[in-house]
């Protein structure tokens, strides 16, 4: 895989490695052609190891590369780190702020945003997802851009094991986008659409963030950051209060250590 990902440009490594994502959304959406419910221990332990991997993902693909990255810098090495970490993180607060958007299994009045109001439920739940995936986007997208700056601390293997990484954690947010849907009567081909189109986002921001750190490198450092500080807010703000709201904690808690550990494996064996 890795020698075929070597023959690409950067943007088609970036583009095929978030196909591959979208495509895990789409399956986990799949799933309401099987069943209308699913068991909710189920769906908060697959959360809770998404919530893992995320964390893992954010630390070992983006910003020890960029703490790497940074220390041949006259600047401080962590300086760049803390910048783009916590830029990432008020980005999407902001973000989170302005576009309405309402997360699974919650009520109407819970929504969130401008006007969340004069929203169909099922558009909100889909700007909530598709408000989680861009942050995955962009770091797929800087990491094969950084493999292509010529980084010694980026590696293509690391960049592509970051791809797989997300696109595991993806299967249960594509789950739970279809999944509510389904349970409010919307049939099962409009429940599958609505939940595998929230992973479209990631291809088109995958692209917007190969092209900024090819063309500005000197970025590439805050960029990464950029990535996990947005990554790890996600995690923080909606992942594990989402896997835990229903008494499940022990579980999801567990699960998350477990998405934590696999994906450390995958990225320090293969990357």
């Amino acid at each position: 895989m890795i020698d075929f990902f070597s023959t690409l440009s950067p943007v088609t490594q970036a583009l095929l490695g978030t196909l591959f994502t979208w495509g895990m959304t789409a399956l986990g959406a799949a799933l309401v052609f099987t069943t209308k419910t699913m068991n909710q221990k189920l769906l908060d332990g697959m959360l809770g190891f998404a919530g893992g991997v995320m964390i893992a993902a954010s630390f070992w693909s983006l910003l020890s590369p960029a703490i790497a990255m940074a220390e041949s810098d006259a600047l401080p090495a962590w300086l760049p780190a803390a910048i783009g970490f916590m830029l990432g993180a008020i980005f999407l607060w902001g973000v989170d702020k302005l576009i309405p958007h309402l997360h699974p299994n919650s009520k109407m009045e819970d929504a969130e945003g401008i006007h969340p109001d004069k929203r169909r439920r099922s558009t909100l739940l889909v700007l909530a997802i598709t408000l989680h995936n861009i942050p995955e986007g962009l770091a797929i997208g800087v990491a094969f851009g950084a493999v292509a700056a010529g980084f010694p601390s980026a590696s293509l293997a690391a960049a592509v094991t970051l791809a797989i990484g997300i696109g595991i954690q993806n299967f249960p947010e594509g789950t739970a986008v279809s999944m509510p849907l389904r349970r409010e009567g919307m049939s099962r081909r409009k429940s599958f659409m609505y939940g595998q189109f929230s992973g479209m986002v990631e291809p088109i921001s995958a692209i917007i963030g190969v092209l900024a750190v090819t063309l500005m490198e000197p970025l590439l450092p805050f960029a990464l950051s950029f990535a996990a500080g947005a990554m790890i807010f996600v995690v923080a703000e909606e992942v594990i209060p989402g896997s835990q709201e229903n008494g499940n904690k022990d579980l999801a808690s567990m699960c998350l250590m477990i998405g934590f550990t696999v994906m450390m494996i995958l990225d320090v064996a293969l990357g």
